[in-house]
């Protein structure tokens, strides 16, 4: 046993020998940009953690897994309590946008992005800091299901990190990190993941965590799974992805059938408040109205709702059905997270935010505002400068919520839980919201609940 742990510390010494030597540039730079995502990572393992998937991938399998008990309380300021002191503990890490938030994916799950060529070089970023302020950002959204993206090109014999850090990693992000993660997507994966691959898997003794992590070859493999314009790519990974793609001229995984020739007239998803509106003259979008009452009526005690995802055929047949102007039965179902989910994407897939482009300045300035004129300030605003049919389907929204948090002792979804699942999908701006307008976000939704008496009666 002695000598066995000694060789497997040899190994481990000598692979971080190779990521030293610094002639070893093959799988970092531009010239080591061969696709990686077949042979080996693509065959089903036979013994040991699973090898990477690849291609065209659904998260159907990533889904199903059991939810936890405990599934904590999120820590969240007082109401637009500025966040100056944690954003200046890691400012010098913060500044140089290696992590972003980018909303929520297809299936209601938040977005983290982890862009590797906006690594400075390694002498100019303390990485022990980079981990510290790595597990600051993921604390915030790790009792939630989320998923990972991650932008490999840009990652260079200058600005990579030694192999025994990215072994830390794996370790110090415990089961805490790895339980809600749904989805690891790497983006334009290298010979040197594959590398990678191989020296981790004396260390990674899970199969389900192996087969989270999924290969993207090009961008456009993303639409499928997340809102694409919510990702404010690089341009260096939006160039090298063009050159990719003329490169290799992939086929568009996405046939003439798929975008029906268009928006239907009955569709409500991805489609304006008032297009829906206009076809089936009501103020309370279809979607909305049966989601929300079967959720009233059979979901309030249902532990971790509105926080759990749900299979992604079903959704997506729910989807088609309000689409086509269908009533979505959901008893037939057999998930009361269907119809969670199903609130949540049509909020995200609106054109506009529900609160309007124009709300999302004002309400991050919220925090300026004294204690005591904040619901004065917050009726105003959704009062005056909400339109009315927002501002109807809002209220309808925050009732159920607060219908939720009644049974908080059940389902253990208090406002502040509420508040990070609907905050970034209630509102949102024209670009990629940053880390720190989060914040703002999540707590303006949670005063929406917590004040709903005196925020929307007239």
């Amino acid at each position: 046993m002695a000598e066995a742990g000694l060789n497997q510390k040899e190994n481990v010494l000598n692979d971080e020998a190779l990521f030293e030597n610094e002639d070893q540039d093959f799988e970092f730079d531009e010239g080591g940009l061969e696709l990686a995502a077949k042979e080996e990572l693509t065959r089903e393992g036979g013994d040991g953690p699973a090898p990477f998937r690849s291609g065209a991938i659904t998260p159907d399998g990533l889904i199903d897994e059991d939810f936890e008990a405990e599934i904590g309380t999120p820590s969240l300021n007082n109401y637009f309590q500025d966040d100056e002191e944690t954003d200046e503990e890691f400012q010098d890490i913060a500044e140089h946008k290696i992590l972003e938030v980018a909303g929520d994916d297809l299936y209601g799950r938040k977005v983290i992005v982890f862009a590797a060529c906006k690594l400075p070089p390694s002498a100019q970023i303390d990485h022990q800091r980079l981990l510290e302020y790595m597990k600051h950002v993921l604390d915030q959204y790790v009792e939630n299901d989320y998923v990972i993206v991650y932008f490999h090109f840009g990652l260079t014999s200058k600005n990579k990190p030694k192999l025994t850090w990215l072994i830390q990693i794996y370790r110090e992000l415990d089961r805490k990190y790895k339980k809600n993660l749904k989805a690891l997507y790497i983006v334009h994966p290298t010979n040197f993941i594959r590398i990678l691959w191989n020296l981790f898997k004396p260390f990674i003794r899970s199969v389900k965590f192996g087969r989270k992590i999924m290969y993207v070859n090009y961008l456009h493999e993303l639409k499928e799974h997340l809102h694409f314009d919510q990702l404010v790519v690089p341009p260096l990974v939006l160039q090298h992805d063009a050159k990719l793609v003329a490169s290799n001229k992939p086929k568009y995984p996405y046939g003439q059938d798929s975008s029906d020739a268009g928006t239907l007239p009955t569709q409500q998803y991805g489609v304006s408040l008032q297009h829906i509106k206009s076809h089936y003259g009501c103020v309370i979008p279809p979607a909305v109205q049966q989601t929300v009452d079967y959720l009233r009526q059979n979901a309030l005690d249902v532990e971790g709702i509105f926080r759990r995802s749900a299979n992604a055929v079903q959704l997506k047949a729910v989807q088609k059905k309000f689409n086509h102007g269908e009533r979505v039965d959901f008893a037939v179902e057999g998930d009361e997270h269907i119809p969670a989910v199903a609130l949540k994407i049509f909020l995200r897939d609106l054109q506009e935010p529900l609160l309007t482009f124009d709300l999302y300045q004002p309400v991050l300035r919220l925090h300026t505002v004294e204690d005591e004129r904040r619901v004065a300030e917050v009726r105003r605003m959704l009062h005056e400068e909400l339109p009315e049919d927002n501002y109807q389907i809002l209220k309808f929204i925050v009732q159920l919520l607060t219908e939720v948090v009644d049974h908080s002792a059940i389902n253990k979804m208090n406002s502040s839980n509420l508040a990070i699942v609907f905050g970034p999908n209630l509102l949102w701006p024209k670009g990629q919201a940053s880390l720190s307008s989060m914040g703002y976000l999540n707590n303006f939704a949670r005063f929406l609940i917590d004040n709903y008496s005196q925020v929307f009666d007239r």
